[in-house]
């Protein structure tokens, strides 16, 4: 039996999940969709900021646009850690497309005129 806490919603259920995969303490159908996910292929989206080149001192803010594998979750912020962009950015911009093949792309979420 595995015992998790649901983050899809603020209700925050206390999830438990049998080794048949049967959910129980879920409130909504939301909440077995994330148990099983979790624990068959957990994902994260990751949010992080990049280096504005040619604007001293600034940072813009970027995550990924799909949510990736778990286990690809520090190789990605490596990826990130070495980007920079000039501005002016744009939400939405794609900044890493696919990711380390994950099928996520690296997007600004804040504009900077």
């Amino acid at each position: 039996m595995k015992e998790l806490t649901c983050i899809v919603c603020p209700r925050g259920c206390r999830l438990k999940v049998d080794d048949n995969m049967e959910v129980t303490g879920n409130a909504c159908p939301r909440g077995k969709m994330y148990a099983i996910n979790e624990l068959t292929n957990p994902t994260r989206t990751i949010t992080s900021s990049i280096r504005v080149s040619n604007r001293p001192y600034t940072l813009v803010s970027v995550k990924t646009d799909k949510p990736v594998p778990k286990d690809k979750m520090f190789d990605v912020m490596k990826e990130i850690d070495k980007l920079s962009i000039e501005a002016p950015t744009r939400i939405g911009q794609i900044v890493l497309p696919n990711i380390l093949g994950t099928d996520a792309n690296i997007v600004i979420t804040k504009d900077i005129d």
